[in-house]
């Protein structure tokens, strides 16, 4: 690990879920048990697993943190480390990020995802990654049509078109609603969503100056910090797709997760799975989409990585030296979504007006952060608008019904 190059602002304290009131405290003490149980439910593990399931999902509201069992995983050592701080704490009296970060990994060692046998690599999640694919037919199949339209037509013109460079934007920070940690909590939010009707809902909107950016330049090369499967996972594609696709880039990496984390964050394995749905799909639109992701897979245009960084409690700023030049490379940094973006801003009580680019000065490389709100972390906001939104969406910081495409170039 090199030395972190700390943002250089007076960092405040980390979010915990002593916070009452606070939806961190909801989230530890109501949505994280639901999450553990849902994992029962939707598994057929042993009931030596259900068992250690159970406690741990009743242990969270108001009891201590467990130790983890030596698994074989890659990172246990370093988990061991990470949580040394914190032994002997309440879940709930720890930083939310760490608790949060560190209740996946124990499902994982509970589950014996790591261990030799029966249960070796079963993704605990699996049922909810697939059907929250399978569920989002339709708007995968508008989707898709009009991606290739957009395609189609940039390809006559034989130069990229920055409108539908926005729109496909657009796609990719809404998608973000369909995250299925929140589904537990929040049943009745999985409604199709309308791109134009949502402009409204963007706080912060660099879209013009991201295209701005791709066409200063040819051979772009773009790094995605990828966040969800599921309909997420085909809008990210659909962007890629685009970028390749039109002659905004010319090499896309996408940046996943070592093992299954946040219920629904895209592995590897997810990509594979969903393309190989979109292939085999009837339509031709989804189908072509499928093939096109094949074939810049093949050629090397569209690389698939991953690394442990990603699974960890650790803020943006410790980011390992070795991915940190990885991404020093990048012509444009995309960071999907709201776990993501809490790693940005190191999951701190930042006051929501303080500059975002000032907190994030040491990343790489430009970078652009999609995001779809949904934790009580934030930054560049406009205090008018803060006000604004308190009387018309109380619940605005956390429902996901606002978005920030905040770039800092």
């Amino acid at each position: 690990m090199n030395k972190p190059q700390i943002p250089n602002l007076p960092l405040p304290a980390s979010l915990i879920g002593a916070d009452a009131g606070s939806f961190t405290e909801y989230t530890v003490t109501q949505r994280m048990p639901d999450i553990a149980r849902r994992v029962i439910i939707e598994n057929k593990f042993p009931t030596e697993i259900n068992q250690g399931l159970e406690k741990l999902a009743a242990e969270l509201p108001s009891g201590y943190l467990q130790s983890l069992i030596d698994d074989t995983g890659v990172d246990f050592n370093d988990w061991n480390k990470y949580i040394e701080p914190y032994k002997g704490q309440r879940w709930v009296d720890i930083p939310w990020f760490v608790a949060e970060t560190y209740f996946y990994r124990l499902i994982l060692n509970i589950t014996n995802y790591f261990q030799p046998g029966e249960w070796q690599s079963v993704d605990p999640f699996g049922l909810q990654k697939i059907q929250g694919l399978e569920t989002s037919i339709d708007s995968i199949i508008s989707l898709c049509t009009q991606t290739q339209e957009w395609l189609n037509a940039s390809q006559q013109e034989d130069k990229p078109s920055k409108s539908s460079l926005i729109a496909l934007l657009y796609f990719a920070l809404w998608g973000n609603r369909v995250d299925l940690s929140l589904w537990s909590a929040f049943e009745d939010d999985r409604s199709r969503f309308n791109i134009q009707t949502q402009l409204s809902n963007i706080l912060v909107d660099d879209t013009f100056a991201i295209t701005k950016l791709l066409t200063k330049s040819e051979n772009n090369c773009i790094d995605l910090v990828v966040d969800n499967a599921g309909f997420e996972l085909i809008c990210d594609l659909c962007l890629v797709d685009f970028l390749l696709g039109s002659g905004f880039a010319s090499q896309v990496y996408l940046h996943l997760k070592p093992h299954p984390t946040f219920v629904s964050d895209a592995m590897i394995k997810d990509v594979h799975y969903t393309k190989n749905f979109l292939i085999q799909s009837s339509n031709i639109q989804v189908k072509s989409l499928g093939q096109r992701l094949t074939k810049n897979l093949a050629s090397g245009r569209l690389v698939l990585t991953e690394d442990y960084f990603w699974t960890s409690p650790l803020a943006f700023w410790e980011i390992p030296k070795s991915l940190k030049d990885e991404l020093g490379k990048s012509n444009l940094m995309i960071v999907k979504g709201d776990t993501n973006y809490r790693r940005l801003l190191g999951d701190l009580n930042w006051d929501f007006t303080t500059n975002f680019a000032e907190i994030v000065s040491y990343l790489p490389a430009p970078m652009v952060a999609l995001r779809t709100l949904k934790s009580e972390v934030a930054a560049g906001l406009k205090s008018d608008v803060m006000e604004e939104l308190a009387i018309v969406d109380p619940n605005w910081l956390t429902n996901g019904q606002w978005g920030v495409i905040q770039l800092v170039n």
